[in-house]
């Protein structure tokens, strides 16, 4: 399929967007059946930086599938993708976690899903997370946010004591940057001030909750650019809001998606925790970032 272009290089055309997010609806479909068969089946599991760190025979084989199809259907195109790297070298930049979740996935636990974004001149401009259990579509380009086709629109309740709080904090890694005790501090207020706060393990998919509705806000602070590209572009269609928090990891002018914090929220949320939360852990990263670097 040939990419269509335009006149000025600067421009990027609505066409182009669209179809775009059309691929990448498409590939993310076409690994369902596989992911599917192996979801609580018999698998053997390896570990990446440490046994927190999942992966499967499952996620690799997925990756590859989604970029033979991707180089397929749009042959000006770079994938980096959680589990092989980069490859390619054309203008098309594309993000794809094959299983954001594996830890679920691997267990049985049914909250996991396919992301893929597309990404111009350090722009998203498509998106898609694919629940393959549910069988729910999330995606977004320059026209809005979707879901299974229909339009997305999300809400949030303004006040902490009536919201849900989606988040992984802390896990093992924040208590070594932040320290036990403050990260556990952090967590203790969190569930103090807020109605509900769950951990279901998968920062794709937790975002999409929240452009749809279904929670009020999610926060992380160690995702990786393929965890959240997609996402980040649902919820803004949406009508949510995504923060970044850079943690001393990226520069100032880096593009959102390659920040490792985040704190997304549905619209008309006003949730100063969060915010202070948040604010309180990347400053006192971005303090150990440049101590480490002396």
């Amino acid at each position: 399929m040939s990419v269509p272009t335009s006149s000025q290089s600067n421009v990027i055309e609505p066409r182009l967007v669209a179809q775009l997010c059309d691929v990448a609806i498409r590939a993310a479909h076409s690994v369902r059946d596989d992911l599917l068969s192996a979801f609580r089946s018999p698998m053997d599991t390896g570990t990446k930086v440490d046994f927190h760190d999942i992966v499967t025979i499952h996620d690799r084989r997925a990756e590859e599938s989604l970029k033979s199809f991707i180089f397929r259907e749009i042959p000006d195109s770079r994938v980096l993708g959680e589990e092989g790297g980069r490859q390619g070298d054309g203008r098309i930049e594309w993000y794809i976690d094959p299983i954001d979740g594996t830890a679920n996935f691997a267990c049985g636990l049914a909250f996991w899903c396919i992301s893929i974004a597309a990404v111009i001149d350090g722009e998203i401009v498509a998106g898609v997370v694919f629940d393959p259990v549910s069988g729910n579509t999330f995606s977004a380009d320059a026209g809005g946010a979707w879901l299974n086709g229909q339009p997305l629109n999300c809400r949030a309740h303004s006040a902490e004591s009536e919201a849900v709080v989606i988040t992984g904090y802390p896990v093992a890694r924040d208590f070594r940057f932040d320290g036990r005790q403050r990260a556990l501090d952090n967590f203790a207020m969190l569930a103090e001030r807020f109605s509900t706060v769950r951990r279901p393990g998968s920062a794709a998919l937790s975002l999409c909750h929240v452009a749809a509705g279904w929670a009020d806000a999610a926060m992380g602070f160690g995702v990786n650019a393929w965890d959240v590209c997609a996402a980040i572009l649902i919820l803004r269609r949406a009508g949510g809001t995504y923060t970044p928090y850079r943690l001393g990891k990226v520069p100032a002018g880096a593009p959102d998606f390659l920040a490792p914090g985040y704190v997304g929220t549905g619209k008309g949320a006003r949730y100063p925790t969060l915010d202070a939360i948040a604010t309180a852990i990347s400053a006192h990263r971005e303090i150990l970032a440049v101590s480490s670097s002396n």
